[in-house]
């Protein structure tokens, strides 16, 4: 709440925060978009495989790529201006950056960013939520060895799940489930990037005339970033997920509590303390009434009948029992409000949500029948779809990461609907992500 008067006696003492930007496609430039308008803060560089696009979408939102581009670093860091490059390393070398943020929605790329961010004692803000469910709680441990602030990106769904976690524990509510609205439905799970266009309902033309990558669209469609984001906030917040994933409950704003509460109490999670989809279709393609498709939700109980009657006289929306609430946003901008992190991380010393376990994964599962040679496609692909689970069940299982599931060889046949197991796969030039991810099962709660 007083992060723009931190920002404010920080350029009173003549100092601006700056950042590094890795990755300048839709997100980045939504995080572009609006640092242009936030005074004390500079972007120094931005790195991106493709100069081109890049300065296409700085042109997009408004970055002038005439004048700010500076020719080479000291300029960008000297005149404030911002200095374009394809190579992340020379990035990461500015010592006057305070802050990378890691946008390319690569997995590996992201896991590897962020260690060597790290290494140059930068903080990180990880908009990869990909990465972060793979390697996340050994990337913090790393930061907070180092020293520095590594956090997940406000704007995005976790973070905001992350926040309402944190207001419903240090208001003393008994935590019961955290989750996010989505618009699914049973059939969504097995779409692809052929088909993937009928469940948005758009014609040709339209997605003719967009700039719209296909794997990312399917990737939400088909649940697989529902289960990366929701294995993220696990990890985050101790919560825990079931072993059969994540069960897309139909449910809109007034029956939050009434859903997402134990089915001993007469809602639909096995047992409190779950993460969960409040899907906004019904199981036979029909909208929810007050659905929550862009929100956030946590469902949480009274500790006693005085906090109860309260719940009434206050107008909070409750099961009907009354012991039950909810508490919801209602929508999420992305990267119109990451500077909060950056701002967080550098000013306050303070993560916007971090993954502290390893709680929760998110693994490989066949869309359908897949036969040893293929090559696996990863997120939003053909070939699987990402089913969250409990990361000990991952571990016993040796499951395959959904992070580690593109263009890699199936080694044996795997039924629809079957894990991937780590053995069931070729992997190459991955022998790094392995080492982190073997830290990770000491970091499981309890």
């Amino acid at each position: 709440m007083n992060l723009n008067a931190l920002l404010n006696k920080h350029m009173d003492d003549g100092r601006t925060v700056r950042v590094g930007l890795i990755g300048a496609g839709k997100f980045g430039s939504m995080i572009l978009s609006q640092l242009q308008h936030v005074e004390g803060v500079d972007v120094t560089a931005i790195a991106d495989l493709d100069i081109a696009k890049a300065k296409a979408s700085c042109a997009l939102v408004g970055w002038d790529t005439d004048s700010c581009f500076a020719n080479d670093i000291k300029a960008a860091v000297t005149q404030s201006k911002t200095w374009l490059t394809d190579d992340v390393s020379a990035l990461l070398a500015i010592d006057e950056i305070d802050c990378v943020v890691e946008a390319t929605g690569h997995p590996l790329a992201g896991v590897r960013h962020a260690l060597q961010a790290i290494a140059h004692q930068k903080h990180v803000v990880m908009v990869n939520v990909e990465a972060d469910v793979l390697c996340g709680a050994y990337i913090a441990q790393k930061a907070l060895q180092a020293g520095v602030i590594y956090t997940m990106a406000y704007g995005d769904q976790p973070a905001a799940m992350c926040e309402l976690v944190d207001w419903v524990r240090a208001n003393g509510f008994e935590l019961v489930s955290a989750g996010k609205g989505m618009n699914f439905a049973p059939s969504y799970r097995y779409s692809t990037p052929d088909t993937v266009w009928g469940y948005f309902g758009w014609s040709e033309a339209e997605v003719a005339a967009g700039d719209f990558n296909p794997k990312m669209y399917n990737s939400f469609t088909d649940g697989t970033k529902a289960a990366i984001e929701m294995a993220a906030v696990a990890n985050a917040t101790g919560l825990s997920c079931a072993e059969e994933g994540l069960g897309f409950y139909p449910a809109g704003l007034h029956d939050l509590a009434n859903v997402f509460k134990p089915a001993e109490d007469g809602g639909r999670l096995k047992t409190a303390g779950l993460v969960d989809i409040a899907a906004s279709r019904e199981p036979d393609g029909r909208e929810v009434v007050n659905n929550i498709q862009y929100g956030m939700f946590v469902t949480f109980k009274a500790p006693n009948a005085y906090t109860r009657d309260c719940f009434r006289q206050y107008g909070l929306l409750t099961d009907a029992s009354g012991w039950y609430g909810s508490m919801w946003r209602p929508f999420h901008l992305i990267g119109l409000e990451t500077n909060t992190s950056i701002l967080s991380a550098v000013l306050r010393g303070e993560a916007t949500g971090v993954s502290r376990y390893f709680q929760a994964d998110a693994v490989a599962t066949a869309k359908r029948d897949l036969k040893a040679g293929e090559m696996l496609d990863g997120e939003g692909g053909y070939c699987v779809w990402a089913k969250s689970v409990p990361a000990s069940l991952s571990h016993t299982i040796d499951a395959l990461p959904i992070g580690l599931a593109h263009h890699v060889k199936l080694k044996h046949d795997i039924a629809k609907d079957q894990i991937v197991g780590m053995g069931d796969v070729e992997l190459v030039d991955v022998d790094d992500i392995i080492a982190c991810r073997q830290n990770m099962p000491a970091l499981m709660m309890g």
